[in-house]
């Protein structure tokens, strides 16, 4: 009875190696339906918090400042993203630049938040341009990162094909 449990073991153990094995090489290409939620996402979020800049009751300047925000705040959020993925690959990603993507977002949310507290609007409606903006930011990061992964997988498939 010892050996076969000693034997049961062993078997237990080989198997979960290969498991892990086989994990490392596991691609981790995002699906296409989830390419596409995000895309989605993006697209909801930045053209419903323009649709409704459109049709609020505000002075032209006004619209401005919130359509700057949005812009800076999807600028920002895209570098913060594209530093954090480069330092992972091993590429090189100089210091200032990284904390300037990390201040610019921080920043950006800031001045939407401003903005909104001070703002003329029902508290319904500061609260659509806070969750359209959201949207947009978290679909903006989504997006970057599934092209990063992308193009990272397909790079490495080319790799093993020529090889």
């Amino acid at each position: 009875m010892n050996t076969q449990s000693e034997c049961s073991l062993e078997q237990i153990k080989k198997a979960q190696k290969e498991t892990k094995n086989t994990l490392k090489e596991y691609n981790q290409k995002p699906t296409s339906a989830y390419v596409g939620a995000s895309w989605v996402a993006l697209l909801i979020g930045i053209s419903s918090y323009c649709i409704g800049l459109w049709n609020v009751n505000m002075e032209l300047n006004e619209k401005g400042y919130y359509f700057t925000v949005l812009l800076f705040a999807l600028f920002s959020v895209i570098s913060v993203q594209k530093s954090v993925r480069d330092r992972l690959e091993g590429i090189k990603v100089t210091e200032i630049y990284y904390s300037i993507s990390w201040f610019t977002t921080i920043i950006s949310i800031l001045l939407l938040i401003v903005g909104l507290w001070n703002a003329d609007l029902l508290l319904s409606e500061k609260g659509f341009y806070a969750m359209s903006f959201a949207l947009s930011i978290y679909a903006a990061i989504s997006v970057q990162k599934n092209t990063r992964d992308i193009e990272f997988i397909n790079k490495r498939e080319e790799k093993v094909d020529e090889e």
